[in-house]
């Protein structure tokens, strides 16, 4: 089931995607809902991020492949950082570059959306609170990383969390094919599985240290391959039994 957040000619609603078309619901996609004979072609909404969460929850350094292109040691446990919910942009909206000669850099990812409120949960039921997953860019200042000695500055910018199209339920979020496309050339290409701390981990640890809320948003880490980016830039993030996120880059 593919759930999108949209805005057409009323206020944000929810739907099922349909082929080329979107089917309203009505009720709580955390909850009960129930599908309407409302459908509107897809080409005549505007989707919007999937969720509104209350924090992003990122990993860092979770592929090693990633940790060998930046020559970092190996994380005994996982790597958690915030980025800013104001950060979150959607599909076919721009990444908006700040103004400066720093460094950015795109990293695709495996975003999961949690479904209800978790804490301390244990391994074997982490899925049970997961709602879905979607398509995540982690769009970075690498200066600004490197000069504060954390991250939340550098990876909080607006515009630097890009999400969607939709969330998509039921999948293996254990083994998902994930690509990332910089005006069309693959630049990343990996599976979820060759994560260093796989999705049911990663919820654990980040459930036993903060509770997560439904529509809170865990992005699970990066692959090899991230790059530049500059004005003018298409970033498509690409993920199994998702699709794509697609987003232009602009420099202001």
């Amino acid at each position: 089931m593919l759930i999108a957040r949209f805005e057409g000619s009323c206020k944000p609603a929810y739907g099922l995607v349909e082929e080329d078309s979107i089917r309203v619901i009505e009720g709580c996609i955390f909850g009960t809902f129930t599908a309407t004979e409302q459908v509107l072609p897809l080409a005549s909404v505007r989707l919007l991020p999937p969720v509104v969460p209350s924090k992003v929850v990122a990993v860092g350094l979770n592929y090693l492949d990633h940790i060998r292109e930046h020559h970092n040691p190996v994380p005994a446990e996982p790597v958690l950082f915030l980025k800013s919910p104001g950060s979150i942009t959607g599909h076919n909206d721009p990444i908006v570059l700040p103004p400066t000669e720093n460094l950015i850099e795109y990293e695709g990812e495996l975003a999961l959306v949690m479904g209800k409120v978790a804490r301390r949960v244990p391994r074997e039921a982490a899925f049970d609170y997961v709602l879905g997953c979607t398509c995540a860019g982690d769009i970075t200042d690498r200066v600004l990383q490197k000069r504060d000695g954390q991250w939340a500055r550098a990876k909080s910018f607006d515009t630097f969390a890009p999400l969607g199209p939709w969330i998509a339920t039921g999948l293996d979020y254990a083994d998902l094919a994930l690509e990332t496309r910089l005006n069309g050339e693959l630049r990343q290409c990996s599976r979820t599985s060759n994560m260093l701390f796989d999705v049911r981990t990663l919820i654990t640890v980040i459930s036993t240290a903060m509770t997560l809320f439904p529509g809170d948003i865990i992005m699970t880490g990066t692959p090899a391959g991230v790059g530049a980016l500059k004005g003018g830039d298409v970033l498509e993030i690409t993920l199994e039994g998702v699709g794509t996120l697609r987003n232009p880059v602009v420099q202001s």
